[in-house]
């Protein structure tokens, strides 16, 4: 399992060197979608930055929707996931390692990006730390979601849809502890709660969505 999540997380890793414009498109979409929001509900400086954290959080939630759509599907076309699974690999390491290069190239570019636009919004310091604590723990249940939905939905017809469907109401406690935490700070309030129900939520889902994700993996191979 080790030996097949090492080499396809740098196998994906290099194809993304490869691809850049395709691995830019998320942090775009969210820097876009998160510029947007003064220009729709108004520049007073107080709404913005009540408001900062979830907006930060629905942009991650929508930008990291965005490109695990196509997480397995490119293998999929080309043969190269049938090789995989024949070759004895894996199913959970191949889940493993998809999700992780997911986050890497996707969740720790959003999270290294959302403090700049805390100071865009002109959040405090203490709450700027608590929004990049908060996706730093919450980025990795959204790519271990997606990852299962992008298997669910594999070779189906409108399977983007499906997925967002499917994966957006699993990755709500995520947002909404997340968004709490940041909020509990500003408020002056301890935000260990949030952060403790953060972590518990990425521990469950790391050891279960990798194991529905090579079960979904078999169903839609066979």
């Amino acid at each position: 399992m080790t030996g097949a999540f090492a080499a396809l997380f740098a196998r994906d890793l290099r194809l993304a060197a490869r691809r850049r414009t395709d691995a830019l498109l998320p942090l775009a979409f969210f820097g876009v979608a998160i510029a947007l929001f003064p220009l729709g509900v108004g520049p007073e400086p107080q709404t913005l930055r009540q408001i900062a954290p979830g907006i930060v959080w629905v942009s991650a939630l929508l930008a990291a929707m965005l490109s695990v759509s196509q997480l397995y599907a490119a293998d999929m076309a080309d043969g190269s996931l049938e090789q995989l699974l024949i070759a004895d690999r894996s199913r959970i390491g191949i889940a493993a390692a998809k999700a992780a290069s997911h986050w890497v190239l996707t969740g720790l570019p959003l999270t290294i990006a959302a403090p700049l636009f805390g100071v865009m919004f002109d959040m405090s310091l203490p709450a700027i730390g608590a929004l990049a604590a908060s996706l730093l723990l919450g980025t990795p249940v959204l790519s271990l979601l997606g990852g299962l939905g992008a298997a669910l939905t594999l070779g189906l017809r409108g399977g983007a849809v499906l997925l967002i469907v499917l994966i957006v109401p699993l990755c709500i406690p995520a947002l909404i502890f997340g968004a709490g935490a940041v909020a509990a700070v500003d408020a002056g309030l301890s935000a260990r709660g949030h952060f403790s129900l953060l972590g518990a939520l990425l521990l469950f889902t790391a050891l279960l969505s990798p194991l529905a994700t090579a079960a979904a993996l078999r169903i839609a191979t066979e």
